[in-house]
């Protein structure tokens, strides 16, 4: 019994004749009658009355009709869904990345690649800059994205983006406002986003000296990590003390003290988008002489990639330069290629 000859059966009963479901079907009638008696001898029962005013079905073929109709409504609804299933690789990659620029990047990435790769798995390791290059070093991970790393030996390192450190807090009584100053101008050639423009808000950012910044009352986290490893040491080359009022590792608690008044704190231009909607008392500026700024890597095999890997590269550096492009990532994109 196949599908076809399940067919050939329907469209008799429906037909009523023999002769009108061979010319329906485009078969010989003798090919059609063979097909016919060859079913009932599989089944082992008749399926027509036959005579000379055409078939009529018995009972076991008008339970066979409904069970036919089902299992071929059936195979063809199985073939449109698989018809539909997307072309593509299937595969699952591992991505390492810092937990802040995972905040800003996976959650586009993971959407477009769902709608696009549906077959793509990617499991993140989302941490610390340390616990993100250890997972690349021991091959964990097949793709990462590392912050401020040398080349690594065995390893393909691309320059991906460049983005600056801010200062935020609340500034509950203007104090520290006063020591802001306007962003520097625009050099001619490069456009400054206009009113209204997707970003437009985060480009004017105010700036502050660094030496301003570190005398005031900070919420960090110890040594372990990249940011208090760049301020700290900016900080020293200035002989600049820093004002530590309350460390943790936790970058929860971090964000709870500093959101809540206990003092300010240092984020990558990535995070910008967890902080809070502008409001009486809250203060971001860019942080400048010096200027501190953190530079991505991205880094894969020295091999080839293979299909799947190449799938979410490509989606994670489209939507990285979109981010920067539209300027809700204030960065810089320094991949080339």
């Amino acid at each position: 019994m196949d599908l076809r000859t399940l067919r050939y059966f329907i469209a008799v009963l429906e037909a009523g004749s023999l002769s009108r479901a061979a010319g329906a079907l485009y078969v010989a009638q003798p090919a059609l009658t063979a097909q016919i008696k060859k079913l009932e001898s599989e089944l082992g029962v008749q399926l027509f009355e036959r005579s000379h005013a055409g078939v009529t079905p018995t009972s076991a073929g008008l339970r066979l009709y409904d069970d036919a109709r089902r299992l071929l409504s059936d195979a063809d609804a199985m073939r449109e869904r698989i018809q539909r299933l997307p072309q593509g690789p299937e595969g699952s990659v591992t991505l390492a990345i810092p937990f802040l620029l995972a905040s800003l990047l996976m959650g586009p990435v993971l959407a477009a690649l769902k709608e696009s790769h549906p077959r793509v798995r990617v499991f993140v390791l989302d941490g610390l800059s340390l616990t993100v290059c250890k997972a690349v070093l021991e091959r964990r991970a097949d793709v990462g994205i590392l912050v401020d790393t040398p080349p690594l030996e065995g390893l393909r390192c691309r320059p991906m983006a460049r983005e600056g450190m801010y200062f935020c807090g609340r500034d509950t009584d203007g104090r520290v406002a006063r020591l802001l100053r306007a962003a520097p101008t625009v050099p001619a050639g490069r456009r400054r986003p206009a009113k209204g423009d997707a970003g437009a808000e985060a480009s004017q950012y105010p700036v502050i000296d660094l030496a301003d910044a570190a005398a005031q009352p900070l919420v960090l986290q110890s040594r372990r990590f990249a940011i208090r490893q760049s301020v700290e040491g900016a900080a020293n080359a200035r002989g600049v003390p820093l004002n530590i009022v309350h460390e943790h590792d936790s970058a929860r608690v971090i964000r709870s003290l500093y959101l809540n008044g206990a003092g300010f704190t240092f984020v990558p231009a990535c995070a910008l988008s967890d902080s809070p909607p502008p409001r009486e008392g809250w203060l971001v500026a860019r942080v400048v002489n010096p200027e501190l700024s953190r530079a991505y890597t991205l880094v894969t095999p020295e091999r080839p990639l293979d299909a799947v890997a190449q799938v979410v590269v490509d989606a994670l550096t489209a939507e990285a330069k979109s981010l920067i492009g539209q300027r809700k990532w204030m960065a810089e994109w320094t991949m080339r290629g």
